[in-house]
């Protein structure tokens, strides 16, 4: 399931490491506040491995799209749920053709036959 939020960001977490039976391992977290909204809410993603150096460039204020997945597991009879985003996309970044393509869309033709 990949999902999308646009916000601000808020805080950025200490980077984590750790060794597992896997390997090496580094977490990066970090809050965004939602946008547009009348009850704004505040979400904590989370980065690993090599996506943590996206998050190495965020700043506090900054407007940023995250595509994201849900996550739940199990561990000694309770649930924990993570939001692993695995896009970071900076809204300064965003091309300015996207947008004004999305807003000078035809109008609807109405020599239609239905």
């Amino acid at each position: 399931m990949a999902l999308e939020v646009t916000g601000k960001v808020v805080a950025v977490l200490p980077r984590q490491e750790g060794e597992s039976v896997n390997g090496r391992w580094a977490k990066q977290p970090f809050v965004i506040e939602t946008l547009n909204s009348p009850y704004p809410k505040k979400i904590c993603f989370q980065t690993w491995n090599e996506r943590t150096d996206e998050v190495s460039r965020l700043k506090e204020g900054m407007l940023v799209t995250v595509s994201f997945d849900l996550e739940s597991r199990e561990y000694n009879g309770r649930w924990y749920t993570d939001a692993r985003a695995w896009r970071i996309v900076s809204a300064e970044s965003a091309p300015a053709t996207a947008v004004a393509a999305r807003e000078e869309a035809p109008a609807a033709d109405d020599d239609l036959p239905f």
